[in-house]
């Protein structure tokens, strides 16, 4: 089933994937969009206005699989009670996670996409501080990755003072 909004990009010749409804015949419509063109469908969006950004989480969709950037996007207009909600999924590959920031249209993204590079290693292209936020600087790898693996604390010491 197709939403308003993914008629209303259709209409308009943007590509993307409708994932259907978070609820059966109502709740927010989940969307998804490969990642050459988020950045030009955040744009989008946002002056059809979604100009609202809830929340972005990261996740690690499988073993050797793929990463999925995951953004609540708000329409909020005046007079209106219920806001119209949409759920946009950028899935990336994990050998080289890239996907474009959504920084630059939605400022409140920042520490979000920090956290989803932090402990998945999803690069965001165009991040004006993409950096760790949560793990050390020298820390290795990417603790929210399903192939994460845990050292005893014995070697976290050894590789301290070898670094």
């Amino acid at each position: 089933m197709q939403g308003r909004l993914s008629a209303w990009l259709v209409k308009h010749g943007i590509i993307h994937r409708s994932l259907g409804f978070d609820y059966q015949d109502q709740g927010s419509e989940t969307l998804q969009i490969k990642p050459e063109g988020w950045h030009s469908i955040a744009v989008i969006l946002y002056v059809y206005g979604y100009n609202y950004l809830r929340s972005q989480c990261a996740y690690d969709v499988a073993p050797g699989g793929l990463l999925a950037s995951v953004y609540h996007l708000s329409r909020i207009e005046y007079g209106v009670d219920q806001p119209e909600e949409v759920c946009i999924k950028v899935f990336a590959s994990k050998r080289h996670p890239r996907i474009p920031s959504a920084f630059w249209v939605w400022k409140s993204v920042d520490f979000q996409e920090r956290e989803s590079y932090d402990m998945l290693g999803i690069s965001y292209d165009n991040h004006s501080r993409l950096k760790r936020i949560l793990m050390p600087e020298n820390w290795i790898g990417w603790p929210l990755r399903k192939n994460y693996i845990i050292l005893p604390p014995i070697f976290m010491k050894y590789k301290m003072l070898v670094e």
